[in-house]
C-alpha cells in the first residue's frame, strides 16, 4: 500500500490516497514465500518501508521508471530515495532485496497510473522572479472531462511538509491553470510538485515533477551600475554589484554581459559585440569624450547553485559628455535676436513713412493779428522793384 502524508485538504487527500493505493500492485510470483512483506511507499518523502520476520545481513532497494534506475542501501527495513527518485505519473517499479545465511529474498511492487488517459495536466512549468516570487502554469489534459478541476501541492524539499497552492490562476471557466507563490526559498534539494485532478464521474490522472528551483530563477539585474570616465588612456571604469538572490552571496558565482552602444548611431551600425566578464569591474577603453554612450548589462550563474540562463537587463544608463552644442545654441540665439530686432525696426520705419505719405500735414490758417509782419516781409522783398518802376516817387 501507499501512505502519503501532506498538509492538504481532507477531500483531496483522500482522493490522492485512493488513486495511489489503487495503482500500487505487489506481486510474489517470483518468490511466493518471501519474508519481505507489506511494502509501503511514502510518496512525499519517497521512503519505502516493509516488514520481515527474518534478520538479514544486507538489504537494498531499487526503483526503475523508464530509462531511470537507482539503488540505495536499506537501514532498519527502510529505504530513502529522496529527491533523486523519478516522478511517478508514468509508473514505476520498486523492489527490495535482502540477504542472509539462508539465501537471497526479494519482493517487487509496481505503481501503475490510474485514471483516464490524457486527463493529467500538460505543459507544466514554473519560474522564479524578483528573488522570492514563483509562478507555475499548466494546461488541462486534452482528454479531461469538462468539469475537471486541478489542485497543486508542493514541497520545497523532501523534509518539508506538503502544501497546497494558496493563490490559484484560473481561466474563463474557473478551472485552475496555475499558481502564484510568495516568499519562496531556494533550497539545495529538489522541490517536488504534484498536480491532482478531480471530476464527478471520472478518475483523473495526476502529474508530478521534481525541479531544482535555482535552475528556474530569472536573475534580477546587477545593482549600482556606475561609469566613471576620464580623458586619459584608461577611458571609463564601469563597476556594479551582483544581482539579488535568496541563497547565494559569493560574488564569484556570476558572469556578466555588458552591452555598450553609441547613442547617436543606429542599431544596425553597431560594431562592438557584447562583452562578458566574471569580475565586478570593466574598463571601457574605446571611450571618446565627444560621444555619448548607452550601457546595459545582465547576469547569469557560471558556478554555484545559480541559473545559467541570462537574467534581466538593467535599465539603459547614459554616460559620456557628447558634443557641446551649448555655445552654438547661444550664438545662434544671439544672431536670431539681432536679426529679429533689425527687421522689427525696419518694418516700423517703413510703416511710419507710409503713414506720412498717405496722411500729409494739414495747412494751418493765417494769423490775422500778425498779418503786418507778413506784409512787411513782402514789402521788403518787393522794394527793389518798386524803386526801379517808380524812380520819381521819392519826396523832395
Amino acid at each position: 500500500m501507499v501512505a502519503p502524508r501532506a498538509l492538504i485538504s481532507t477531500t483531496q487527500w483522500m482522493l490522492l490516497i485512493t488513486q495511489l493505493c489503487a495503482g500500487w500492485h505487489c506481486t510474489d510470483l517470483e518468490m511466493p514465500d518471501s519474508p519481505i512483506r507489506n511494502l509501503m511507499l511514502d510518496q512525499w518523502k519517497m521512503e519505502l518501508n516493509w516488514m520481515s520476520s527474518m534478520n538479514f545481513t544486507e538489504d537494498w532497494c531499487s526503483v526503475t521508471a523508464g530509462d531511470f534506475s537507482m539503488t540505495v542501501m536499506a537501514e532498519d527495513m527502510k529505504c530513502t530515495f529522496g529527491n533523486t527518485a523519478p516522478p511517478l505519473h508514468n509508473g514505476a517499479s520498486f523492489s527490495v532485496t535482502a540477504v542472509n545465511m539462508n539465501g537471497t529474498y526479494s519482493t517487487v511492487c509496481r505503481y501503475i497510473p490510474q485514471g483516464i488517459n490524457g486527463s493529467a495536466i500538460e505543459n507544466f512549468s514554473c519560474v522564479i522572479y524578483n528573488v522570492s516570487l514563483m509562478n507555475c502554469t499548466w494546461q488541462a489534459g486534452r482528454d479531461a472531462p469538462e468539469d475537471t478541476q486541478y489542485f497543486l501541492y508542493w514541497q520545497n524539499s523532501r523534509y518539508d511538509d506538503a502544501m497546497e497552492c494558496e493563490l490559484y490562476i484560473t481561466d474563463e471557466n474557473g478551472r485552475n491553470t496555475g499558481c502564484r507563490f510568495q516568499n519562496v526559498r531556494i533550497d539545495v534539494n529538489k522541490a517536488y510538485f504534484l498536480v491532482n485532478g478531480s471530476s464527478k464521474d471520472s478518475l483523473i490522472q495526476f502529474y508530478d515533477e521534481y525541479i531544482r528551483l535555482y535552475k528556474i530563477e530569472i536573475l534580477t539585474p546587477p545593482l549600482n551600475v556606475t561609469a566613471n570616465c576620464t580623458t586619459d588612456s584608461v577611458g571609463c571604469i564601469i563597476t556594479w554589484q551582483p544581482p539579488l538572490t535568496s541563497h547565494v552571496e559569493n560574488v564569484k558565482c556570476f558572469q556578466y554581459e555588458i552591452h555598450i552602444q553609441t547613442k547617436d548611431e543606429p542599431k544596425e551600425e553597431e560594431k562592438d559585440p557584447p562583452v562578458r566578464v566574471r569580475s565586478n569591474r570593466y574598463e571601457f577603453q574605446n571611450y571618446n569624450e565627444k560621444k555619448k554612450y548607452i550601457l546595459k548589462m545582465r547576469a547569469r550563474g557560471r558556478s554555484c547553485l545559480i541559473s545559467s540562463n541570462w537574467g534581466e537587463w538593467t535599465e539603459p544608463i547614459e554616460f559620456g559628455q557628447g558634443k557641446d552644442y551649448f555655445i552654438f545654441v547661444v550664438l545662434f540665439l544671439i544672431a536670431l535676436g539681432t536679426i529679429s530686432v533689425t527687421l522689427l525696426q525696419y518694418c516700423l520705419f517703413k510703416r511710419y513713412c507710409s503713414f506720412k505719405s498717405i496722411f500729409p500735414p494739414i495747412p494751418q490758417p493765417r494769423d490775422k493779428f500778425n498779418i503786418s509782419t507778413d506784409e512787411n516781409s513782402q514789402t521788403e522783398y518787393a522794394s527793389p522793384q518798386n524803386k526801379q518802376l517808380y524812380p520819381g516817387s521819392n519826396c523832395g
